[in-house]
């Protein structure tokens, strides 16, 4: 595949996943198995009704893709009309509508969908190839955690053509049928989504092919280190975001006139670019943790007024709830309408006019962090290593990845890790996020995180975001599918 592994990265903007243009959810998932590829200008696909691949290109002149979602139900359509280097010509007229479920008291979302209208004509060498009849049904199941969802999907289809144009040959009828999966995530950070579709096409004289396709969209974000060439200058650099989003499709084929091989795609969309604020600390120059700590600040993570950040001292279970909560853009909860808006905290001990007081109440409502008790938060006091390790996993939603009730962890101090945190101290360890003292075979749960020490994970919790979701959504499902 050309142009395959891209940098991956980080940054401070929003998600939007953009299809020529047009905004688009991808946890609902294009019904789509073409495996076209497109960018803000160009749309790319290959053909194999004719018995060999025919590409397919046109430009957003003449390519429309919209998406709307009104009253539980996602509308998607394509108007194209699309032309290959040879001249021939494929327009197309489709609408699919799925009806979207939100099951809220489990976090889950459901998108079953059908076609409600579709047309084709295709014009390759002199014959037309009329769709005449289309069959179509598609499932989504989106899980919502708070760092991020994952979904997960199918796509049944069978088209039916019929084919004229040449002298001295019968109308023939070509079925295709298609059996397609899709699987991504999205989150603040990136987002990506991988569909592996297997076609087969069914001649009327008896011959068959078979058109495997895998097809990956990602977006993701590099955060580049600008030096400041000036030397009289207020500061030495600074972080600059560059933006990316690429598409890469393969198919492989086998078809019934013979030909076989394998079809390389791919589009990219147009990088941006945003530079960060500059972090002034001076207490961390030789600090093994400065690039994280600089980094976090770049990114609004931490919002330290100080020229002094300390990293030796322990980080407040305060700081540490909000500092995940914009980690992942956890949308802060919003006060409900009223005469009499409640004036009330979640805890005794926290007011609820303090800075960022609705990261701390969404952390706790999305069950990504509890208190000390029912009562009190007990923000001021440090965070231990156990808490940590739950509120990374409980933000990931993947408690199910321990082993099953009654294990045992590897570590020395097994019997002193807390019942509510051994599910994250497993998993935060298996995914490399925090693991034990090397030396003593310890994790010291209830050993307390410096602020330098917070930064170090906090910087892996999102390597983890876009580094590892994406190598797991993309090149897993592409190389060992």
């Amino acid at each position: 595949m050309q142009k395959y592994v891209k940098s991956l990265c980080i940054s401070c903007l929003a998600l939007i996943i953009m299809m020529m243009g047009i905004q688009v959810d991808a946890s609902a998932a294009s019904p789509e198995t073409t495996g076209a590829v497109k960018n803000e200008y160009t749309y790319e696909e290959a053909v194999f009704i004719s018995g060999k691949p025919v590409v397919f290109t046109g430009t957003s002149k003449n390519v429309k893709i919209t998406q709307k979602e009104s009253k539980g139900k996602i509308t998607e359509s394509y108007n194209m009309k699309l032309t290959s280097n040879s001249g021939d010509t494929l327009s197309r007229t489709v609408s699919y509508e799925s009806d979207v479920v939100d099951h809220t008291t489990i976090g889950q979302k459901t998108a079953n969908g059908v076609v409600k209208k579709y047309s084709e004509k295709i014009a390759i060498a002199g014959v037309t190839y009329t769709l005449a009849d289309y069959q179509f049904s598609q499932g989504t199941v989106t899980d919502n955690r708070a760092a991020s969802d994952y979904y997960s999907g199918n796509v049944i289809s069978r088209k039916t053509y019929t084919s004229s144009g040449k002298k001295n040959q019968p109308t023939q009828t070509i079925t295709i049928e298609t059996d397609s999966r899709h699987v991504g995530y999205e989150n603040f950070w990136g987002a990506t989504e991988t569909q592996i579709t297997e076609t087969v096409i069914s001649n009327s004289d008896g011959t068959t092919g078979h058109v495997k396709n895998r097809l990956s969209t990602s977006k993701s974000r590099v955060l580049n280190y600008e030096e400041n060439p000036a030397d009289l200058s207020s500061f030495d650099g600074g972080y600059a975001v560059v933006s990316e989003k690429d598409v890469v499709s393969e198919y492989t084929y086998n078809l019934g006139s013979g030909a076989r091989g394998t079809l390389n795609l791919d589009a990219e969309y147009m990088p941006t670019i945003e530079r960060l604020i500059i972090p002034k600390f001076r207490d961390i120059s030789n600090h093994y943790a400065k690039d994280g700590i600089e980094k976090l600040y770049s990114l609004g993570i931490y919002q330290d007024a100080s020229n002094f950040f300390s990293p030796n001292t322990p980080m407040k279970r305060s700081d540490f709830t909000i500092a995940i909560g914009k980690a992942v853009d956890l949308r802060v909860m919003e006060e409900k309408k009223s005469k009499k808006p409640s004036t009330t905290s979640i805890f005794k001990d926290v007011k609820r006019t303090m800075k960022d007081y609705a990261y701390i109440e969404s952390a706790v409502n999305k069950g990504i962090i509890n208190g000390v008790t029912p009562e009190y938060f007990k923000p001021d006091n440090a965070i231990t290593r156990a808490q940590a390790s739950a509120i990374f996993v409980r933000a990931l939603g993947m408690e199910n990845k321990a082993p099953e009730p009654g294990y045992i962890t590897k570590f020395a101090d097994d019997a002193q890790i807390p019942d509510y945190a051994r599910d994250g101290i497993y998993i935060v360890n298996e995914l490399g996020l925090m693991m034990g003292d090397p030396v003593t075979g310890r994790f010291n749960p209830n050993q307390s995180l410096t602020r330098a020490q917070a930064s170090v994970v906090l910087e892996r919790f999102l390597n983890y975001l876009e580094n590892d979701l994406k190598q797991n959504h993309r090149d897993d499902v592409l190389f060992f599918d």
